[in-house]
Order: C-alpha cells, then structure tokens, then sequence
C-alpha cells in the first residue's frame, strides 16, 4: 500500500524499529477502491437496470401468465404459451422464414460490402466520391429506405417494373406475391446494410501492412490468390464483427416489414420479430403473455446463434 494511503493509526513500530503496516490496513485499501469502482460503475447499473434487466424479467413474468382484454396478467399458465408456440405450424413457418431473411440479408450484404471494399481500395481517381456514394444508404432511415424501396417495386407504377416492361418482360408483385416478397424485403435490408459494411471493410483493408502485401507479390501472390490467401486472413476480425452484429441485426429487424408487406402476403415475411408485434399489439390484441413467450424464444435463438459464432466462426479468425 502506498505511504498516501497510510493513516497514523495503521503505522505501527515493527520488532527491529522501523514501521511496519496493520494487516488490515490493506484490506480497507482495498474496500475502499472497490466502492470507489462501484460509485463509478453506478450509473451504467441504473441504465441496464431499467431498459434491460427490468423488461426481461417483466418479458419472463408475462410469459407465464394469461393476459385479459386489456393485456393485464390474470392468472398463471405455467407453460402454455410455450407449448402452444411449438405445437402450432404457422410457428415453425415463422422460424424458418426468419431464418431465410438472416440468410438472405447477412451473406450478401457482406458479399457485396467486401467487393466493394476490394474495388475502392485501388488507388483509381475519383474512389472518395465512390466510397462516399455507396456509402451514402447507411445514412438512411429504416423508414425512408423502405418507402423509396415501396415505390421503386410498386407492381403498378414502380421503376422496376417498368424497366422489365420496356425489356419485353411481364410485371411482377415484387411485394404482393409470396415467392418475391420475401427477396423483396432482403434486397431493401441489403441496400441498407451495404454502406455500413463497406466502412468496417474499408478500415480493414486500410489497415493491411504494405509491406505484407508486397511481400506475397514477391513470393509470386496475386490477383485473387492475394486476396483470399493473404488479404481475407487479416482482415477476418472484421468481417466476424460484422456476421455477429449483421445477424442480430436481421432477427431484429421490424421497420421495413412492418412497412413494405405487414408480414403478408400469406405470412411469408412474417418473421419472430413482426410475429411479437402482430401477437401483442397489433389490432389492440394485447396478448402480452403469449408475445412475451415469443420474445423469450427469440432471445434464445439470439444467445444460441451468436454463441455458434463465437464457438465456431471466431476459431477462423486471424489476430495479428
């Protein structure tokens, strides 16, 4: 213990003369240290408190409990909503459909985010101009790009589909048939996620040393041999950031269902997130027990993925 932390009384002579410290003067050092952190942590506990821990043991509560006409607990139902839930099909439909959305929203975002980051990262005139516009969709609201996205693919007056008219081909419901709604949303989720992921990919590859890559041309390494055999390697922490955060991101996603299709047609874009909703709030259902049941099946399947990658996926990644 530092002499600034010692007190009169925590000085005692020691058997040869000089001064020796109480044994216990240590350990009120250190209490003193540990409320000091917890006074400074405080505020942080408040936060989680009230937006985090608080509504999952709310979310818990109501799980097991029947809701009335105005979504209050009225009697516990131990299990039912859960046995409910994985006894009725258009669940599974519901899984297996928000699976198909992460799918077709985090691989091709990333895909599409990495090819772009690879082309910009050549020294061609004009590539701040070109970083900045695809860069430019992560500016958007969820809001916004689903309304541009609802005009652009309207069956009746969208560009889309005057493009394939002026190409000799027939119109399509890119929102109002179940075999393309599904994509529909995903290409509108991609659009918004591209930006994003060119930034992180950017930084990566900004962040390869030179003399590392020169070092692989010498050694004979080029074209897509020096992308994959060198360049993906170190730059592996990024794109696991962006699979982890990319697919939390997608089981969450709501804004541009809820404004694009509404789940429909047929519930094939009905995923967890917009199944909670239509369960406990939409058309003043107020069914919070069996919404709350789905919610905490969707946090499951959240910890259960993102565990997988973190087990699995972060094994492939390279720390320099």
């Amino acid at each position: 213990m530092s002499a600034a932390l010692r007190t009169p009384e925590d000085v005692v002579p020691g058997p040869d003369g000089p001064a020796a410290t109480r044994p216990d003067a240590g350990r009120r050092a250190r209490s003193r240290e540990g409320w000091g952190a917890l006074v400074y942590l405080l505020p942080a506990l408040v936060v989680f408190a009230a937006f985090f821990f608080f509504p999952l043991a709310r979310s818990v509560y109501l799980s097991f409990q029947r809701s009335d006409l105005f979504g209050r607990p009225s009697g516990f139902v131990g299990f039912e909503h859960y046995a409910d839930l994985f006894t009725d099909p258009g669940f599974g439909k519901t899984l297996l459909v928000t699976f198909g959305f992460v799918v077709l929203t985090v691989v091709p975002s990333m895909l599409v985010g990495l090819v772009l980051a690879l082309l910009l990262s050549n020294r061609i005139r004009g590539v701040r101009f070109f970083r900045t516009a695809f860069a430019l969709p992560f500016a958007f609201s969820v809001a916004t790009a689903a309304v541009v996205f609802g005009v652009m693919l309207n069956p009746a007056t969208g560009v889309v589909n005057g493009l394939l008219s002026y190409l000799g081909a027939g119109p399509v419901g890119w929102l109002t048939e179940p075999t393309t709604a599904l994509l529909s949303v995903a290409i509108t989720s991609v659009w918004m996620q591209v930006g994003y992921n060119l930034l992180v990919l950017s930084a990566g590859l900004g962040a390869v040393p030179d003399d590392v890559l020169e070092a692989a041309r010498l050694d004979g390494a080029s074209g897509l041999r020096l992308q994959t055999g060198v360049v993906l390697p170190l730059i592996s922490p990024q794109l696991f950031f962006l699979a982890v955060t990319g697919t939390v991101q997608a089981l969450q996603s709501f804004g541009q269902i809820h404004i694009l299709t509404r789940g429909g047609p047929d519930r094939s874009t009905q995923t967890l997130v917009y199944s909670i909703y239509d369960v406990a709030f939409a058309n003043n259902n107020s069914n919070f027990g069996a919404g709350s049941a789905q919610a905490i099946v969707l946090l499951v399947v959240v910890l259960a993925i993102t565990a997988f990658q973190f087990g699995f996926l972060q094994r492939k990644v390279f720390y320099a």
